[in-house]
């Protein structure tokens, strides 16, 4: 059985608290016991093995006991949660869903047959392994979503390894493989999961201060929201020991006011992908944006400046796109990198790279000064075509409510000057009042 692990782990630790979700605790003994009563209800409802299942819901201990049954039924998931609701529909298609389960806010249970019929190679090859899968789509925040296709078999491999105990809060999502990472790790070594709905900076800080949260993995966007909001001067965040980070580049601004926020907590840049899953990292300090990735089933290299990594857990490909792997097995990440020795800096993604008149420009290290600037609350850089340069920098910035944007044009190439090179600065400007993020809390350029 797939998870026989999890399950010997509950045992060990059937008094300990797993769970706490809207302020009730939940121990592992009554996931364990949940875990029984979903194994004969859907028996009861006679859902077959390998099944492709959509499990729609979030965090809430019947979902993690329903979660744990599917694997155990050699099922193949699709997490989604209310953040794609608009696009369930064509998610759905797209994984070829035979069962619905949806889970609500009260945590009661619906399933749903959907007399489809999976046809998808990858699916089909799945199914005949008789092994469970997980598909997740990716953010699409740079384009259209992806799904990926992975074998449950290899990628829960790695949390048979003992780690650390934590007290982790569920900030990344269901559907997100940071979020079923986080879950997974904290399970699996005896750890208590703390969820969270409302996902503000405020209840976040609320939250740590509550029940003691020891991890935090979140995204550089929050992080730069919980700075805007100083919500940590309200609460007592003492408890907390370590903050992760990924899923988009880190400002190096924003890192360096987090640091000097939090001297005693320590700060580590995450690496991961839908694709091939979280990598261990390992950053060369806290307030430092160069990490060393790979290790434990991950290789990793470095082919004209982007990164590619090899995984025994990687994706067994897409549904709905060509397959991103070389002729040897290495996945194509996209994502340019400086190499330091045995460090990598992320830069960015190589289709975000502004080419300015031969000059390469990342994003990230442009919004990074811009948000130096203490009347700025948020900024994203692209580029824009240009017929001499053949393209400029242009941002979008949303400022503080009390700040004018007259006054704010009148100082803001003076104090980029120093700052930036010529090429890099921002040649067109234009003020927001909208967010620049999506609910994932990643950066929308």
């Amino acid at each position: 059985m797939h998870i026989s692990f999890f399950l010997e782990k509950f045992k060990q630790n059937k008094f300990k608290e797993a769970m706490i979700w809207k302020g009730q605790s939940y121990t592992y003994e009554w996931l364990l016991a949940r875990f029984d009563y979903w194994r004969d209800y859907l028996k009861q409802n006679k859902l077959k093995d390998g099944r492709v299942v959509s499990l729609e819901a979030d965090f809430s201990p019947n979902t993690v006991a329903l979660l744990l049954n599917l694997i155990e039924k050699k099922s193949i998931i699709v997490p989604l949660t209310k953040s794609v609701e608009m696009k369930k529909t064509e998610f759905r298609q797209i994984a070829e869903v035979e069962t619905i389960i949806k889970v609500d806010a009260s945590d009661n249970c619906i399933i749903e047959n959907t007399n489809v019929d999976v046809e998808h190679e990858v699916l089909t090859r799945l199914k005949q392994k008789n092994h469970p899968g997980l598909i997740l789509f990716s953010s699409g925040s740079t384009g259209k979503s992806k799904a990926a296709v992975h074998d449950l078999v290899p990628f829960l491999e790695k949390f048979k390894v003992k780690r650390h105990a934590l007290r982790s809060i569920t900030f990344l999502l269901f559907d997100h493989i940071g979020g079923i990472n986080t879950l997974l790790y904290t399970l699996s070594n005896g750890g208590t999961v703390i969820t969270v709905n409302n996902r503000s900076p405020e209840n976040v800080c609320k939250l740590i201060e509550k029940h003691k949260v020891e991890l935090l993995p979140t995204s550089p966007t929050f992080l730069n929201l919980i700075l805007l909001s100083e919500a940590y001067k309200k609460y007592d965040l003492s408890s907390l020991n370590l903050i992760t980070y990924g899923t988009e580049v880190m400002s190096a601004s924003t890192l360096v006011r987090i640091h000097e926020l939090f001297p005693n907590v320590r700060l580590l840049q995450t690496y991961g992908l839908s694709e091939v899953g979280i990598l261990r990292s390992k950053s060369k300090s806290s307030d430092s944006l160069w990490v060393k990735v790979g290790g434990e089933g991950f290789k990793t290299r470095v082919v004209d400046g982007l990164l590619e990594i090899k995984s025994q857990s990687a994706m067994l490909g897409y549904l709905n796109a060509p397959s991103p792997f070389t002729d040897d097995g290495w996945f194509k990440t996209g994502d340019a990198v400086e190499i330091d020795g045995e460090y990598i800096k992320i830069l960015g993604r190589r289709s975000e790279i502004i080419n300015v008149g031969g000059e390469k420009v990342y994003p990230a290290q442009v919004e990074s000064v811009i948000q130096l600037m203490e009347e700025v609350e948020d900024v994203t850089v692209t580029g824009e075509a240009n017929p001499i340069t053949g393209q400029i920098v242009k941002a979008k910035i949303k400022l503080k409510t009390n700040y004018d944007t007259t006054e704010f044009r009148k100082n803001m190439r003076s104090f980029w000057k120093d700052k930036l090179p010529t090429f890099m600065i921002p040649q067109k400007v234009e003020f927001v009042n909208e967010t620049m993020y999506g609910k994932r809390f990643k950066k929308m350029r």
